[in-house]
C-alpha cells in the first residue's frame, strides 16, 4: 500500500547522510585530470595544494574512492538546517492541471539563502585544520561569497571576496551580508591585483565575469602567507560536498516509496547540479535504475549546449589549472544578465564528463522565460526563488506541461537551490517589462572558442 505523501518530507537528524559521494567512482570513464597551467601535465597534490588546502586538493584528485567521511564538526554545523526539506509542490501541480508529480529539494533554509553553504563550511573547516590565517574566494550572484562568510565568521578565519561588478552593483544587499559577517568584499575586476589591472586595461568597462574574479582572488591568496584559495562551484571537490542534497533526496524519496522519472537542476559551474543528481547517476552508471537528468543554464551562458568539450583555463588570467570541460572559452564575458551565478564560462569536469556520455541531456532557456516561470512558482508555493533556481523550475513545468498533453503520470524532482530575496533588482525588471533577453551570437562565441589553449 502507498504510502500517503505529505506536502514536506523531513529526514530524522539521524537520518542526515553522515558520509559525502563521489560519482567519480562509478564512472568506467574519468573525467580528464586537471593540468598544470605551466606545464600542461596532470597536476600534482603537492602542485595544488599551494592553491588549495591540502585535504581539499586531496579530494579533488581522488576519483575512485566512493564515500568520504563527513568530519563531525561539519555535521553538527549542518544539524543548524539540515536535512532540508522535500517538498511536494500540489499547489503547482494544480496551477498547471497536471498529472505529474512534482518535487523540490529547497536549500533556502539557511541565512546565506541558498545550497552553498554546503560546502563553504567543508572548504573553511579544512582551511582551520590546516592553521590558515583565511580564505579568498570569487562570487557571482553573491550566495557563494555570503556562505563562505558565514562559515569563515563562524570558525574565525578571514575572509576576502572578489565579486562579480555587475552583482556588487546590483545586489548591495548580499554584499552587505557579506559585510555583516566580517568578509572583505571587492568588485571585479579591481584595480587592486595585477591581473585585474590587466583585464581592466584590455577590456575597458566590463562587468566582469566568474572567470576575471576567480583569477584575482587566486593571485590574492598566492601573495599573502597563510592564505589559500577557495572556490565554490566547478571543482570535483565541491561537488562532493554538494552530494548531500541529492542523497538527502533520494533518501527522503525512499522513505515514501517515491521514484523519480527525471531530476532537473540549473546549471552554472555544475555542483549544485552535480549534488543532486551524483547519486542517481551513480544507480545508473552502476545499472541498477534509469532516470532522466536535465541540466538548464541560461541562454546567455550556454556552455553545454553550445560549448566545446576541450581543455581551457578555469580563469580569465590563465593561473588557475586547466580542466578538460565545455566551454564557452576563459575569455567569453557573459552579458550582465540576471541569470545570477549562471554566468561561468566553463562547466564541471564531472557534469560535462557525464553529459558526454550521454547520461545527461542539457536546455538553455532566456531570462525573461526564466522569471515568467519564477514569478507562477511563487505566487502559488509561496517562496520566491533564486533567479539561478528558476531555470530549473522553468523545465520542470515544462515538463509537467508535457505530461498534461501526454495523461503520463511522472514524477519530476527539481533543485530549488536557494531563494530570490536579494535579487528585487532583476524582479524589479522584469515586471517593469524592461528586462530583455541576451543570447551571444555564434561569431562572438567563435572568437572566445578560437583562444582555447593547445593542448596535446
Amino acid at each position: 500500500m502507498e504510502k500517503k505523501i505529505p506536502y514536506k518530507i523531513y529526514l530524522e537528524e539521524h537520518e542526515m547522510p553522515r558520509q559525502w559521494y563521489n560519482v567519480r567512482a562509478d564512472m568506467k570513464k574519468k573525467p580528464a585530470p586537471l593540468l598544470n597551467p605551466e606545464t600542461f601535465k596532470p597536476i600534482t597534490e603537492d602542485e595544488l595544494s599551494k592553491v588549495f588546502c591540502r585535504e581539499l586538493a586531496k579530494q579533488e584528485l581522488d576519483d575512485t574512492t566512493a564515500y568520504f567521511d563527513i568530519p563531525t564538526e561539519i555535521r553538527d554545523f549542518y544539524k543548524m538546517y539540515r536535512p532540508s526539506p522535500l517538498v511536494r509542490a500540489y499547489c503547482l501541480e494544480e496551477k498547471l492541471g497536471t498529472p505529474a508529480h512534482i518535487y523540490y529539494k529547497f536549500e533556502g533554509n539557511n541565512t546565506s539563502g541558498s545550497h552553498k553553504l554546503n560546502s563553504a563550511i567543508a572548504q573553511a573547516y579544512y582551511a582551520k585544520m590546516q592553521g590558515l590565517k583565511g580564505v579568498t574566494t570569487e562570487t557571482g550572484a553573491g550566495q557563494w561569497g555570503t556562505a563562505l562568510s558565514m562559515a569563515c565568521s563562524y570558525l574565525d578565519l578571514d575572509c576576502q571576496v572578489y565579486m562579480v561588478k555587475c552583482s556588487y552593483e546590483q545586489k548591495p544587499f548580499r554584499r552587505e551580508v557579506m559585510r555583516t559577517y566580517g568578509a572583505k568584499v571587492t568588485p571585479s575586476p579591481s584595480m587592486t591585483t595585477e591581473v585585474g589591472r590587466k583585464i581592466n586595461e584590455e577590456f575597458p568597462g566590463t562587468t566582469g565575469s566568474l572567470g576575471c574574479a576567480i583569477s584575482e582572488a587566486v593571485e590574492a591568496a598566492g601573495s599573502q602567507e597563510g592564505y589559500r584559495y577557495v572556490l565554490g562551484s566547478v571543482l570535483s571537490q565541491v561537488m562532493l560536498h554538494q552530494s548531500i542534497i541529492g542523497l538527502e533526496a533520494k533518501a527522503a524519496l525512499d522513505k515514501y516509496g517515491v521514484k523519480a522519472d527525471m531530476i532537473i537542476g540549473c546549471a552554472g559551474g555544475g555542483s549544485n547540479l552535480g549534488g543532486l543528481i551524483s547519486p542517481f547517476a551513480g544507480e545508473m552508471l552502476r545499472g541498477e535504475a534509469d532516470y532522466e537528468l536535465i541540466a538548464v543554464e541560461p541562454s546567455s551562458c550556454p556552455s553545454l549546449t553550445r560549448g566545446t568539450y576541450a581543455y581551457d583555463y578555469c580563469d580569465t588570467g590563465k593561473v588557475c589549472p586547466l580542466a578538460k570541460m565545455y566551454t564557452l572559452g576563459s575569455g567569453y564575458i557573459p552579458s550582465a544578465s540576471h541569470a545570477g551565478g549562471l554566468r561561468y564560462h566553463g562547466m564541471s569536469s564531472v557534469v560535462s564528463e557525464l553529459y558526454d556520455q550521454g547520461l545527461l541531456t542539457a536546455r538553455s532557456v532566456t531570462q525573461t522565460e526564466v522569471f515568467e516561470a519564477a514569478q507562477t512558482f511563487a505566487r502559488v508555493e509561496g517562496i520566491l526563488p533564486a533567479p539561478e533556481s528558476s531555470h530549473a523550475i522553468k523545465v520542470a513545468m515544462d515538463e509537467a506541461m508535457k505530461c498534461k498533453e501526454t495523461g503520463e503520470t511522472k514524477t519530476i524532482v527539481f533543485g530549488l537551490t536557494g531563494t530570490g530575496y536579494f535579487d528585487m533588482y532583476a524582479y524589479q525588471k522584469y515586471n517593469d517589462g524592461v528586462m530583455e533577453n541576451f543570447i551571444p551570437t555564434d561569431e562572438e562565441l567563435a572568437v572566445a572558442l578560437s583562444k582555447l589553449p593547445k593542448v596535446e
